[in-house]
């Protein structure tokens, strides 16, 4: 028996609809990514009109000059590069290691049972700490600590310096790292560990052969995004690296970066060029901040290959 023609029409009439309604929603979606993109567009021709004049005036110069001395109007950025660039490196050296152990105790060794309950619930509590806590924290308690151990050997004892700065970046993304590892750690396919260690292979081995190349493209995308809260963090930083615009001749020198100068200086003055300046710092942040992104989705594909 052949269907009605008003049972075919209303059949059309629905798929017609349907395939209408899934058009715009296809375009719906399509919005969400368009708009970021227009946004970071406009963040950086935003920056890069109001860095034009500082560009224009001093060019290249501004990237290798390390002096900046507004009594003299001289500008130059290295310091505040390096700076950023080293307190970030230095973090991320001291809390990669430390993220993966506590991600593999609570995601392996102790991944049930009131342990793992107790420092997951620790872990996501230090995620949602403001950042202003922890450099409170570490002009308190680390940088007395710091000023001892700089006693001992035999180095001016600020406290404040490139190690305090790094040590409460370090303090910062250790946990949400952590967290994201730990996460990754539970997905690696429990035939593979409980294969491996029926094969004979220890706990390490299992660790080293079975979980460690599942969670590396995690690991990367875990140090990736400490780097990008790292690179920008302002007042823990400010609190605690001292604010010397030089250059650091150890590891406990003061010095500076381009987010701490931002929140140091910016609202001391009224000069436009010196604003200039500034947002020309700022607009370096930010093309340091893509870079990094760009750098690792390029390391987690290389990673997963």
């Amino acid at each position: 028996m052949g269907s009605s023609p008003i049972v075919g029409s209303n059949l059309m009439t629905g798929v017609g609809g349907f395939v209408h309604h899934n058009r715009w929603f296809k375009w719906g979606l399509l919005m969400g990514p368009c708009a970021l993109i227009t946004l970071v567009a406009w963040m950086v021709v935003t920056f890069g009109m109001a860095a034009w004049p500082s560009v224009s005036e001093l060019g290249l110069g501004f990237y290798v000059t390390d002096v900046w001395d507004p009594v003299h109007d001289i500008y130059g950025g290295a310091v505040f590069i390096v700076g950023s660039i080293l307190t970030t490196a230095l973090a991320i050296l001291l809390a990669a290691p430390v993220s993966f152990a506590i991600a593999l105790f609570t995601g392996y060794y102790f991944c049930n049972g009131p342990i793992a309950m107790v420092a997951q619930w620790v872990l996501d509590l230090l995620a949602s700490v403001p950042s202003v806590i922890f450099g409170f924290w570490g002009l308190i308690v680390l940088v007395p600590m710091i000023r001892l151990i700089e006693t001992h050997l035999g180095v001016p004892p600020y406290g404040v310096g490139l190690f305090a700065a790094s040590m409460v970046l370090a303090l910062m993304m250790t946990p949400l790292m952590a967290s994201l590892l730990r996460d990754i750690i539970l997905t690696v396919p429990a035939d593979l560990k409980e294969g491996a260690l029926a094969l004979g292979a220890t706990s390490f081995e299992v660790v080293k052969h079975v979980v460690w190349p599942h969670t590396l493209p995690g690991m990367v995308s875990a140090i990736m995004l400490g780097v990008g809260r790292a690179i920008g963090e302002t007042m823990a930083v400010t609190m605690v690296i001292g604010n010397a615009n030089h250059w650091p001749t150890h590891l406990f020198d003061p010095s500076n970066t381009i987010a701490s100068l931002i929140a140091s200086d910016f609202g001391e003055t009224s000069d436009p060029l010196v604003i200039s300046h500034l947002i020309h710092l700022g607009l370096v942040l930010l093309v340091l901040s893509l870079v990094t992104g760009f750098l690792g989705r390029r390391l987690v594909r290389i990673t997963r290959a």
